[in-house]
């Protein structure tokens, strides 16, 4: 692969990385409606070990507005039911010894404006990323050219490249965020 395509490359990867990690976060806020996105990420404590939930149980959505988390090892309900108190999700678990259940309770107009603000700074955070993305592609283009490895125009067709890979995936940061706000606004 040559220098130039090899950086492009890259930068490319980069960038989805950016993408996946805003879509990852925006799955993580809580919406009203049951996701097991919601609680995958939890880290639970057992074993003498820390672990996310989906090593220590299976995640179900049995109903629109109720999480189902079924524990492959039942003596570990209640560091699971622990995780989740502990978790910033702002939900109660029930345990019936055997299976805990979340049922997801409606938002507020307040909640829904704060989490409106959150998902605005995931989503700014994640434009940085794609921007530092690019500035550090441009720079290898810079240093590729004062190393003699690619030409001037290649730098300057580099940069158009990158550019265009800014615009596409910021884009794509801009589209997942409509489709959280759409998410909010219906509840």
């Amino acid at each position: 692969m040559l220098p130039l395509q090899k950086s492009l490359h890259e930068t490319e990867e980069l960038m989805k990385k950016a993408v996946d990690s805003t879509s990852r976060e925006f799955s993580e806020i809580r919406t009203g409606r049951a996701n097991p996105k919601l609680v995958e990420g939890i880290k639970v404590e057992c074993y003498g070990a820390v672990m996310n939930m989906l090593q220590v149980a299976s995640v179900s959505v049995p109903e629109p507005k109720l999480i189902a988390i079924h524990p492959w090892d039942p003596s570990n309900l209640a560091a699971i039911e622990k995780a989740i108190l502990k978790s910033e999700l702002g939900i109660t678990p029930t345990n019936d010894g055997k299976v805990i259940r979340i049922s997801m309770p409606p938002l507020t107009k307040e909640r829904c404006e704060e989490l409106r603000k959150i998902l605005h700074k995931i989503t700014e955070q994640g434009r940085v990323s794609i921007r530092t993305v690019r500035r550090d592609g441009i720079d290898s283009l810079k240093k590729m050219e004062d190393a003699k490895e690619i030409t001037e125009d290649a730098r300057f067709k580099g940069q158009d490249e990158i550019q265009k890979l800014t615009e596409k995936y910021t884009k794509k940061i801009e589209e997942l965020l409509k489709e959280k706000e759409k998410e909010l606004s219906t509840v």
